[in-house]
């Protein structure tokens, strides 16, 4: 028998707002911390300009690539999801994902960080390797962490939850359960 320990909703928590105004204000200020030191370390590179659209399509694409990278630990680890695909605003293609079992605290905090492991530690490692492309490299770096930042307050909750507890996907957040014990 399971009781929870904490349902966590950062939506419900801190505001749907706040966590948006959080998430880009974290997207700028790091753009602003990581522009610098490349700047620097680059110096004087040609930079490539393919114009506004390319940026623009990729930095498109880059909120359901960060949600692919959320579920490459499930797929990884061999666990059962499923995946709705919707239109928000009958335009914009988004997506949803529910684990159908219970997952362990280190597999949801590989969660967590899947995205920041796979794509923003490889763009910044790109940024070093190819100057000609950093500031664009950056800029995807910086709104990966941007939309990570909700990530990082999860993962706040799974590190501070009891070693062997299961969490399990609510329909608006996480439950964090424990094991009843015995009387």
């Amino acid at each position: 028998m399971m009781n929870c320990w904490k349902s966590v909703n950062i939506n419900k928590e801190f505001g749907l707002n706040r966590v948006y105004l959080m998430s880009f204000l974290t997207g700028l200020l790091s753009f602003l911390i990581l522009y610098l030191p490349f700047s620097m370390l680059h110096g004087t590179h040609d930079m490539k300009d393919h114009g506004f659209l390319p940026l623009i399509v990729i930095l498109f694409f880059l909120p359901a690539l960060h949600r692919l990278m959320h579920i490459l630990p499930l797929v990884l680890l061999y666990k059962r999801f499923s995946v709705k695909f919707k239109f928000r605003r009958r335009m914009l293609p988004t997506f949803t994902y529910q684990c159908k079992s219970k997952l362990s605290k280190q597999t949801s905090m590989m969660m967590a960080l899947a995205p920041t492991f796979f794509i923003t530690i490889p763009t910044l490692i790109m940024s070093c390797v190819f100057p000609n492309y950093f500031a664009y490299l950056v800029i995807f770096a910086a709104v990966n962490i941007g939309l990570s930042f909700p990530d990082f307050l999860y993962l706040n909750y799974f590190a501070r939850a009891p070693r062997k507890c299961v969490i399990e996907n609510a329909k608006d957040g996480y439950d964090i359960l424990i094991r009843q014990r015995e009387a």
